[in-house]
């Protein structure tokens, strides 16, 4: 039992174990150098992200971004060379100098105006949204967007919402105030990105604790009264960093989604284990149980698709990325969340062999009754 004067110590202890797989596995973190224009060789695998983000530029002009709260959100495009040697789930690095033979790679960018990204937003059928997590700075959470649209070949336009995390294990409080800072930004992103598009062409992919951005979001807008907003929705939350108690008087606001909001859980996940104890908290939504009872009757009275990832490889130890192997995967997710109904929420378990299947997402069902 962790107690006495030495609790506040050990759960740091606790969290930075947890936390550290999370770390690029390069030697070096990616730092703003890292956004350097290189021309890529000819045939080399390129793919556009549009970016907006709540972080501060870092000089006024450029395209790198700080930790800072901007009073106003910034919009750039970028166009991401990646590594001919490239392995799904892998963000590639090395560093020194950008090299694309060996790592992503900026091969084209620009700032934008909030005119100039609604018409290219206006141009667009389907868009889909990534709002990363804790412990991400600018580049990292541009160049994940970037590996997990290479991976999955997305039909739609991806958009990176990044807000400023400070990038560092230190920064889990100063990352859930600016997580939650940032709120207003992205409700007015989706009110801009639903306006004249249909059910479900708008699809919000959010990690960890930018999956308590999102939620929050979806809260706040459900009482502004922007049902014309979330029912163009489709959500899915990864490992979202949210406590249980919380998420149920969130979801009580929000009320059930057409199609319903999916979270991809792991039990074991190391990192929200470390998170639940740093908050002194209840569980944590990412890492609930899917095989007991009291979970799935709540994922069914919520209206809500749970479905445990445990069986995916991981990138890394922490057991907090899987989302990131689930790249090729992505477009039949999403399809399959689009055509559920209401009475399709639940409990359920990816298997992973069925990636070697024609349908390569089946979902098995642990609960078909109310």
């Amino acid at each position: 039992m962790i107690g006495g004067n030495g609790t506040l110590p050990a759960l740091r202890l606790l969290l930075l174990l947890a936390l550290l797989p999370l770390l690029p596995a390069c030697a070096s973190r990616l730092g703003p150098e890292a956004l350097a224009t290189v021309r890529p060789e000819p045939g080399q695998k390129q793919v556009g992200v549009y970016v907006v983000t709540t972080r501060t530029r870092l000089d006024g002009h450029s395209n790198a971004f700080d930790t800072g709260k901007s009073l106003d959100s910034n919009f750039a495009a970028y166009t991401i060379s990646v590594p001919p040697g490239h392995k799904p789930a892998q963000v590639e690095w090395k560093s020194g100098k950008p090299n694309p033979e060996k790592s992503f790679t900026v091969a084209a960018q620009q700032s934008l105006s909030r005119e100039q990204f609604r018409k290219d937003m206006a141009r667009q059928k389907l868009v889909g949204v990534f709002v990363h997590g804790y412990n991400f700075n600018f580049q990292e959470s541009l160049f994940r967007m970037a590996q997990m649209t290479a991976d999955a070949d997305l039909p739609g336009t991806p958009i990176l919402f990044s807000w400023p995390s400070q990038g560092a294990l230190a920064g889990y409080v100063a990352d859930k105030e600016a997580a939650t800072y940032s709120r207003d930004y992205l409700a007015d992103l989706l009110i801009d990105l639903t306006r004249g598009r249909g059910r479900g062409e708008v699809v919000v992919m959010a990690h960890s604790m930018g999956g308590w951005l999102t939620v929050e979001t979806l809260r706040q807008l459900r009482l502004q009264g922007r049902d014309d907003v979330l029912s163009r929705l489709t959500v899915i939350l990864a490992a979202p960093d949210i406590d249980a108690d919380v998420f149920r008087t969130q979801i009580a606001v929000i009320g059930r989604m057409d199609p319903p909001m999916t979270i991809l859980t792991s039990s074991d996940d190391r990192a929200l284990l470390a998170a639940r104890y740093i908050n002194a908290s209840t569980q944590r939504i990412g890492a609930l149980n899917v095989a007991d009872p009291a979970v799935r009757e709540a994922a069914v009275r919520a209206g809500i698709q749970l479905i445990d990832i445990s069986g995916v490889d991981n990138p890394d130890d922490s057991n907090h990325n899987r989302y990131a192997s689930m790249g090729q995967l992505y477009p039949a997710l999403v399809a399959s969340n689009r055509k559920a109904s209401l009475g399709q929420a639940g409990a359920f378990v990816f298997d992973a062999a069925g990636r070697t299947i024609s349908s390569p997402f089946r979902i098995v069902s642990n609960v078909l009754s109310r």
